[in-house]
Order: C-alpha cells, then sequence, then structure tokens
C-alpha cells in the first residue's frame, strides 16, 4: 500500500514536471564549425536560443543563409567584429549559414525547431486630436 502510494506520487509528480518543462523547449539547435581555421569566429546562440551572437578578433564582412530549397533567405553586409542575428528572421527548418572573412568563407548550420515569435511594436496611445489655429505674423515695417 505505501509503494503504491510513493508510485502514484511519483507519477504525478513527473506529470506536473512535464508541463512545467515545456516552457523550457529551444527554439534552434547550432551545429558548430569545428575546423581549427574557423576557431577564429565564436558562434553561439543565447540562453533562450533566439538569438544568434557572432564574435571574431577579425571583421565579419558579410554573412548569408542558404534554407532547405537551396535559396537565400537574408545576405547582410556586416563589417564588424561583433553581430547578433535574432533568429525570427528564419524560417522553420534547416539553415547553412556562411560568414565571409576575407578571404575565408566560415560555414556553420542552424536548426530552426519551432517558429519564434516576433517582438510586437508597441501600442501608440491614443490622443485626442486637437485642432490648432495657425498663428499670423504681422510684420511692421518703418514709414
Amino acid at each position: 500500500m505505501k509503494n503504491l502510494l510513493r508510485i502514484c506520487l511519483v507519477v504525478i509528480l513527473v506529470f506536473l514536471l512535464s508541463f512545467t518543462l515545456n516552457a523550457q523547449e529551444h527554439y534552434a539547435k547550432l551545429e558548430k564549425n569545428r575546423n581549427i581555421q574557423a576557431k577564429g569566429l565564436i558562434h553561439e546562440l543565447n540562453k533562450t536560443r533566439d538569438t544568434l551572437t557572432l564574435r571574431s578578433d577579425k571583421k565579419i564582412n558579410y554573412l548569408y543563409s542558404i534554407n532547405q530549397e537551396y535559396g537565400r533567405e537574408f545576405d547582410f553586409y556586416i563589417d564588424t567584429t561583433y553581430y547578433r542575428l535574432p533568429l525570427n528572421k528564419l524560417t522553420k527548418g534547416k539553415h547553412v549559414l556562411v560568414a565571409v572573412q576575407s578571404p575565408k568563407r566560415i560555414i556553420f548550420v542552424v536548426r530552426v525547431l519551432k517558429d519564434i515569435p516576433k517582438e510586437k511594436p508597441a501600442e501608440v496611445a491614443k490622443e485626442e486630436i486637437v485642432a490648432i489655429e495657425t498663428v499670423k505674423v504681422v510684420a511692421i515695417g518703418n514709414n
């Protein structure tokens, strides 16, 4: 009887934890380039896995993505050593990203596992429209 009660409690606990762990699902998965020549480019996802961060000691000239249908989703001229790419610009699926550091091209894969919510613009406060009279300026000249 005690064992049955313990088993029921464990099952209920696991059931409840499954709902809380559902919120911790990741939006994307990064497959890093492990080539020794690519070690100059640090590419990683943030904690929530919705933004890709690129850092390097050399300038990153260009960044582009090729999706599953072999089409380019974006082409960016970066010309900086640090760049953050929000992954909500990518569609769901596999994307091959190419970071160009002249003359090198560093290739890595980002898999978008589910749609990432886009940021909603802040609502504009509704104000009453007030009519304003035009002001007439009178110039007084010397006679």
